[in-house]
């Protein structure tokens, strides 16, 4: 049993209480006496109001059962009259405009991918942090963007088959980017500064520059002989990286060794959906993990090649500025660019609790501890208690998700506001990123925005939660379409274009991201970089990738699109508000097959399986699972709600038998298992799938889904951590 420490109506656990005392406040100028007596007042004042919050989300979702089990219309004006009488559809606010204040430029004018990774994992949070810029030729050798044909295989040793095709396939995207005024970069035989101006050789001996000869910023190294040279394009940066001693510099006519690209221009730094935090001891080591990135004194010691390293958040990139480099980005007759990716942190939503701190006894919410918390550190960022600096405008970026609709907008911008004052920082420099992932939010997100308009730097859409959140939603409805089906209907394409209508509208462009969601399978990159250029053509600005690989590369995607150009062109009316509500039922239930049935199940159950396992028994919160095919996706909780969801409404609906799906969870369990047989740190479920917590956590999903609050997964899959936790501690 944890300790705790009493400090008036809250007790906090002695590990959380010591780092809070001795590591987070230290240095931030906030009293530790006053800091308690703010957070005793903060839950005291917020705690009544998120309960009452989340009594409203089940008074309502009763009533839409209550509607359903009635038999009343699933669509058309009736459905969307009922939802209007009970609170659910709001009127829409006209004219609502965003005006929020010291926006980074990563966040507002800059337009480029975003990264989202578990932030109790160190490893990956380095890695994200510093994947700002990313080297191209590697992203292109390691991917199958380059394809092996005509003996290009990439092997354990360099094959120079391979490396051609990526030499000549990067010269093409310089060719896109920073285009010649006579020839291709394929013909380059030398880069050089001559006079002040960049001067480019060709193989037939002509000299040309670029064709915008101001898209040259700067170089690196002796001028007679760069290391490296500095170029904008639709307000994103490169580097042409010069080495003749290097092996492929050394092969190039003009010695270029590499092309640099400005990757990941932001990450979001999560607490939620991808960690495995169910304690005092897991949350202390997600804010431990905040500070060290917070402070820039994160690291972690490791081997690679046989070689042990440390590594640590990168410096920023200084370089010698040509004429037409940006004024404001110069810093003592140097051009200064981040060397990192700019850091959101996701709190949790307002559903879990967490005994990390007691209010009068009881779990206090985890999304309110997580907004102070989080705050309070990210102040060392702002008071340049780091070498490193996050936030230059001097904000404090907090994504919220799973808020459902404009009353729990409202609720965090109000928590905001008063978590402000007991860190003592300015009104407003809390910003809120606004996760459009729950129906109710979807429906009503220009009310959602009008609630938080001075700190809004985010919105964003996500498939999973979305559809997990639709299918729990109308659960009694009738049978939802298969789970591939739900992508082609009619309201999830709706409900993409109105996220960025609806952003246009309330003035985001220029103040904020409008965001896209995850490309899920990271050794597929061809395939994503056929996909995800919908993303900038659609006007986001940002798109989630899952690794710093998948980040450069989808960077080549905003050189392709000037995504605010395209903004300017969109229809920013479209309301597609209809569409949204039309409910992707199962048109026809004749047409599935034994067979079809069983290929869904056993697909759904094996995905949740893969999962569960590693989260509750390895306490693993987001990695790369391999699917019924073997093919590794990138799975966090979001993937259980939408599949714990379908198979609970096809059991609601007598698609499914209780017993078909216990058959295919023992015979999934067993596959899953062989498919980590390799991990020595895996804890099967079989043979004895009665005893396997992480199994009875899975079960539990899927027959104690239809009960689930909003259909989350968090409360079953918290308690059964925990249950694991104990058992691992002999408890």
């Amino acid at each position: 049993m944890q300790g705790y420490i009493t400090k008036g109506r809250l007790q906090v656990a002695e590990q959380l209480d010591n780092f809070i005392n001795e590591q987070a406040l230290p240095g931030t100028g906030v009293d530790q006496e006053a800091f308690w007596q703010g957070a005793e007042a903060l839950f005291e004042k917020f705690i009544p109001q998120n309960r009452a919050l989340l009594e409203k989300r089940e008074q309502l979702q009763r009533a839409i059962d209550d509607y359903h089990k009635a038999g009343n219309p699933v669509g058309g004006s009736e459905y969307t009259d009922f939802l209007k009488n009970i609170g659910y559809l709001v009127e829409q606010p006209a004219n609502v405009t965003a005006d929020t204040q010291n926006v980074d430029a990563e966040i507002a004018t800059m337009a480029g991918p975003q990264l989202v990774v578990p932030i109790n994992n160190a490893r990956y949070a380095l890695n994200a942090v510093n994947a700002r810029w990313g080297s191209l030729y590697d992203a292109l050798y390691g991917t199958d963007v380059i394809s092996d044909e005509g003996g290009a295989e990439a092997g354990k040793s360099y094959n120079p088959v391979r490396g051609a095709k990526v030499v000549a396939k990067a010269k093409t995207y310089l060719d896109n980017m920073i285009p010649l005024a006579k020839g291709s970069h394929a013909d380059v035989t030398q880069y050089k500064i001559d006079t002040g101006k960049l001067a480019i050789t060709l193989t037939d001996g002509d000299e040309t520059t670029l064709a915008n000869t101001e898209q040259w910023q700067g170089h690196q190294g002796d001028i007679s002989a760069p290391s490296s040279l500095l170029f904008a394009h639709n307000g994103l940066h490169f580097e042409i990286q010069i080495d003749p001693t290097h092996p492929i510099g050394e092969s190039d006519p003009a010695n270029v060794k590499d092309v640099l690209v400005e990757a990941a221009l932001t990450t979001i730094m999560d607490c939620e959906d991808s960690v495995a935090a169910v304690d005092a001891e897991d949350k202390t080591l997600v804010y431990s993990n905040w500070l060290g990135l917070m402070k820039g004194t994160l690291s972690i010691e490791m081997t690679k090649g046989g070689k042990q390293l440390v590594r640590a958040m990168h410096d920023d990139r200084r370089y010698q500025p040509s004429k037409h480099a940006a004024k404001n980005q110069l810093k003592d007759g140097e051009l200064v660019l981040s060397g990192r990716s700019l850091m959101f942190v996701r709190n949790v939503g307002h559903l879990m609790t967490n005994d990390a701190m007691l209010f009068d006894g009881e779990e206090v919410p985890e999304g309110i501890m997580d907004g102070l918390i989080t705050s309070l550190i990210a102040k060392h960022d702002l008071l340049g208690n780091s070498k490193f600096k996050n936030s230059r405008e001097g904000s404090i970026y907090i994504v919220k998700p799973k808020m459902h609709g404009p009353e729990e907008v409202a609720f965090s911008n109000a928590l905001f506001g008063a978590i402000e004052p007991i860190i003592d920082v300015p009104t407003n420099t809390l910003k809120m990123g606004i996760m459009d992932e729950e129906r109710r939010t979807s429906v009503n997100l220009q009310a959602c925005i009008a609630e938080a308009t001075s700190r809004v730097v985010f919105i964003n859409t996500g498939f999973l939660d979305r559809t997990g959140d639709e299918i729990h939603t109308s659960m009694l409805a009738a049978p939802f379409a298969e789970k591939a089906a739900l992508k082609a209907m009619p309201w999830i394409k709706a409900y993409e274009t109105a996220n960025v209508a609806v952003g246009l509208r309330c003035g985001l462009s220029g103040k904020a991201q409008i965001g896209k969601g995850m490309w899920p399978i990271p050794d597929e990159m061809q395939n994503m970089m056929d996909a995800k250029i919908g993303h900038p053509k659609a006007g986001a600005n940002t798109a989630w990738v899952p690794s710093p690989t998948a980040a450069t590369l989808h960077a080549l995607h905003y050189h392709d699109v000037n995504v605010f150009d395209v903004q300017k062109s969109l229809d920013a009316s479209f309301d597609g508000l209809s569409d949204i509500l039309t409910i992707p039922l199962l048109e026809d239930a004749s047409t599935l097959t034994r067979e079809s049935i069983k290929r869904e199940i056993d697909n759904n159950v094996q995905g949740i399986l893969g999962y569960v396992v590693r989260w509750v028994h390895q306490g693993v919160g987001c990695s790369k699972v391999p699917d019924i095919n073997n093919v590794g996706l990138m799975e966090d909780r979001a993937t259980l709600r939408i599949s714990s969801q379908h198979i609970a409404n096809w059991l609601e609906h007598g698609i499914v038998s209780v017993d078909q799906v216990k058959e295919s969870l023992a015979r999934m369990a067993v596959l899953v298992d062989e498919q980590n047989a390799g991990d020595p740190e895996y804890i099967p479920m079989t043979p004895d799938l009665d005893s396997s917590i992480g199994f009875l956590a899975a079960s539990d999903l899927i027959f104690k889904g239809k009960e689930q609050p909003s259909g989350y997964t968090e409360p079953l899959l918290h308690a059964r951590r925990r249950e694991m936790k104990a058992k691992l501690a002999g408890n």
